[in-house]
């Protein structure tokens, strides 16, 4: 029998979304040789390629490289002052992006033996989707994977003003603006409005929480907002942005109630980064039986499973992270449970070690329990840290500031989460997050040879901290009585 013709017969897999989690479900399904359907309604990539991670951190290494220059005395070179053109900057960008486009392509995918279809996609039954055109598709299982998008506040007046989100902010920005008012301290609003500064634009960002980057350790919060002091970037924290409205320049306005009155600030444009919603809408989630929500999106269970057990979610629309790796992690959990029916064991989420990486410079990572959480909890913690003012590399890089911070059960060497503030955070965690995860402690992380000089060995001198607690007065004691009788 040869192949069923594109749209016919029965698929394995229909998937609903093709961002990372849709584009690893679609390809590990046909790489293992099932009969994959992708939908996608707008860009094949989504959040991630084409207005998240990839052309994001474009922006955040050459805006790096415009401060390194600025800094040239700290490198001892002489005073300099970068030359460069925003635009030429957001296109630079843009070619960035453009380099990596082919691995999501629908090329790529139609190679791999995957039928995509470039439509919009409902449910009209648990068991088939209909597209635009009026094309039906049949599926032993489905895969919803249509991701998030921005979220933007209601706040009196927000209609009336012209603002940027991420979705926006890549591609229709093609001349520098003055000014740029940034709601929300997370990590969007945080990188970006960082971004800009280092562009020469007068930023200022607003949030209503306390302290920039509220999930991660205070004292990352605290370096983070050091350094955009130095760079320029003006934070208004534990405030609220009461109304929005045109400015006489054209640009906006923002009357916000801070502790000390209400204050009005102004910027030629606006980015809004308050968070993420899931799409679920217009996809026949009702017809289909599955449960979910407007705020949550669709829950599953551990194996990624909806409450129509032939029907699963995952990446940002299923939660509960939204993080391209956290999407490509429970992808495969979805490869795995599709190929393998029951009685097979289920493949089953576990997200106790999960990387969180911020790309402001420094980056701020982190994974597992940090301080508050402990004592939120009631979890008896002790705290090893190594500052890189003392680490080699962080003094021959002229990058002195930041620091490794390790959480530990109390009086025992199992490592439950730790926190890296530093140029290559994200690299550095992931070394102790692995010793975690496969309960390695850090007495072997210290006893393990480390290139030198490197990075890698803030984790190395912050395990070394570790060992010096366990060197006792009584101990010590003891091993000065050994020396003596040996001299």
């Amino acid at each position: 029998m040869g192949p069923e013709a594109r749209g016919a017969g029965r698929y394995n897999a229909v998937v609903i979304g093709a961002g990372t989690a849709g584009l690893v479900t679609a390809a590990g399904t046909a790489g293992l040789g099932g009969r994959v359907a992708l939908i996608e309604a707008r860009e094949m990539g989504g959040d991630c390629l084409n207005y998240g991670c990839v052309p994001s951190k474009a922006l955040v290494s050459t805006s790096k490289l415009i401060q390194k220059i600025r800094r040239a005395e700290h490198h001892g070179l002489d005073a300099m002052t970068p030359q460069f053109r925003f635009e030429r900057v957001f296109e630079h960008m843009r070619e960035r992006r453009a380099a990596i486009a082919p691995n999501d392509s629908v090329e790529r995918f139609t190679g791999l033996g995957v039928d995509v279809f470039e439509a919009r996609a409902r449910f009209v039954s648990p068991d088939e989707v209909e597209l635009d055109d009026g094309t039906r598709l049949s599926g032993r299982h489905f895969v919803i994977a249509t991701g998030t998008r921005p979220w933007i506040p209601p706040i009196p007046g927000v209609g009336s003003v012209p603002y940027l989100t991420n979705e926006t902010f890549f591609d229709t920005q093609d001349t520098a603006p003055e000014s740029l008012l940034v709601l929300g301290g997370g990590p969007i609003g945080c990188e970006m409005g960082q971004v800009m500064g280092r562009l020469g634009v007068e930023v200022t960002i607003i949030t209503d929480v306390k302290r920039l980057l509220p999930r991660d350790d205070h004292e990352a919060s605290a370096v983070v907002e050091e350094v955009f002091r130095e760079d320029g970037v003006d934070v208004v924290a534990g405030c609220r942005v009461e109304s929005f409205t045109r400015s006489a320049s054209g640009g906006v306005r923002a009357e916000v109630a801070t502790p000390d009155g209400t204050r009005t600030f102004e910027g030629e444009r606006l980015l809004i980064a308050t968070g993420r919603q899931p799409n679920v809408e217009d996809l026949g989630l009702e017809e289909a039986g599955v449960t979910f929500s407007p705020k949550r999106g669709v829950p599953v269970d551990a194996a990624m499973r909806t409450n129509v057990r032939h029907i699963y979610a995952c990446g940002d629309v299923a939660g509960p992270y939204r993080f391209t790796h956290t999407a490509d992690y429970q992808a495969r959990l979805v490869v795995r449970n599709i190929l393998l029916p029951p009685p097979a064991p289920r493949a089953r989420a576990d997200y106790s070690h999960v990387p969180w990486v911020t790309y402001v410079d420094p980056e701020v990572a982190h994974f597992g329990l940090r301080e508050r959480d402990a004592e939120a909890e009631g979890i008896a913690v002790d705290v090893h840290r190594h500052d890189n003012a003392e680490l080699d590399r962080a003094i021959t890089e002229s990058a002195p500031r930041g620091f490794v911070k390790v959480l530990t059960e109390s009086g025992r060497d199992r490592i439950v989460g730790a926190t890296v503030v530093a140029p290559r955070a994200g690299e550095i965690l992931h070394e102790i997050m692995v010793a975690a995860r496969h309960k390695v402690g850090l007495a072997s992380l210290s006893g393990t040879i480390h290139g030198y000089p490197t990075w890698a060995q803030a984790a190395q001198r912050t395990a070394d901290a570790y060992q010096r607690t366990r060197l006792t007065p009584r101990a010590k004691a003891i091993f000065s009585w050994l020396y003596r009788k040996r001299r």
